[in-house]
């Protein structure tokens, strides 16, 4: 177990720090979202062309690995929506913000510093690649396609089949714009035809690239400063449940299911699920009215996920070597 906690207590001790930083006013919690859009715009790009540039094409493509991430996704999804929808008798629009909620991990800010405690920067870097293709091409688009097609909003017009189609049209539009995307895109093209960056810029790059981890830790503590998560109780469980536990057991599912890959990604996997929701949860929450609960639960989820990693890690006995 202190094997276990030697991976999962420096992220979470990096996350404090950014808590503590901006609960004294070292930092302001909107300087947050300048270090957010630094990681999500330069480092993890970086990070992502690197990962998947240095490898083989074999390497890379593995579709058993996005098959049992996406499968494993859409159950919890779907499961989160159900409860939403046919057991709290939340709207459809709440209902897919919960369903996001149970199925959208942080890949890049969590899912990616824990992958590379446990098995280093090359086998994180690809599990991330891969996980981000299914939540920017599949998760993400879809949650987001049905919250917009909720006709019960106020100010909403067209039929549910335009607002669906508009919101997909929206999502497409956003994953075209994703500097991750291109990052993602280029590193594939530099892999399959073996080129090389010239040493003095891939050097730059790998500046980049290696300073996302610990930034990324810092935002998340950060963004966790002034959350209120009085009265939703009930709300923050289920999809803390949903996310912590029904998730990563999904995946775990489809991933016994499906035919064998390389062990060590067979455990990023599971832990790519186990983590907190997105860091933007809230954001996309909002257009709905439904950031309060996104927030609380985005805390509580956050709070309690390093019992149930530290525990999850100890199960699949992945301590340092």
């Amino acid at each position: 177990m202190l094997a276990v906690l030697s991976i999962t207590v420096p992220i979470y001790l990096v996350m404090a720090v950014g808590w503590l930083a901006t609960r004294s006013g070292l930092f302001a919690r909107a300087e947050m979202r300048t270090f957010g859009k630094y990681v999500i715009n330069l480092a993890l790009p970086a990070l992502l062309f690197n990962a998947l540039s240095q490898r083989s094409v074999a390497e890379v493509l593995n579709p058993i690995f996005v098959a049992a991430y996406a499968g494993g996704s859409l159950l919890s999804m779907a499961a989160g929506f159900f409860w939403a929808r046919r057991v709290a008798g939340k709207s459809l629009s709440a209902s897919a913000i919960v369903g996001m909620g149970t199925s959208c991990p942080n890949s890049g800010f969590i899912g990616f510093p824990l992958v590379m405690q446990v098995f280093g920067g090359s086998t994180a870097g690809v599990a991330l690649a891969l996980a981000m293709v299914v939540e920017n091409f599949l998760l993400l688009p879809l949650a987001l396609a049905i919250a917009d097609s909720d006709l019960g909003e106020a100010g909403t017009t067209g039929t549910r089949g335009e607002r669906l189609r508009a919101a997909l049209r929206q999502s497409a539009r956003g994953i075209v714009r994703n500097p991750m995307i291109h990052g993602m895109a280029l590193g594939f093209l530099f892999s399959l035809f073996g080129w090389r960056l010239p040493e003095p810029l891939a050097k730059a790059v790998n500046l980049f690239a290696v300073s996302t981890a610990a930034t990324s830790l810092i935002v998340i503590g950060g963004s966790l400063v002034g959350i209120n998560a009085r009265g939703m109780a009930r709300d923050v469980a289920a999809i803390a449940a949903g996310k912590l536990l029904v998730h990563p057991l999904a995946v775990l599912l489809m991933v016994v299911l499906l035919p064998p890959m390389e062990r060590e990604l067979q455990t990023a996997v599971v832990i790519m699920a186990a983590v907190p929701m997105l860091g933007i949860y809230p954001i996309f929450a909002q257009k709905h009215g439904h950031d309060g609960m996104a927030a609380a639960a985005q805390l509580g989820t956050t709070v309690m996920s390093f019992f149930t990693l530290t525990s999850l890690l100890w199960l699949l006995g992945q301590v340092p070597r």
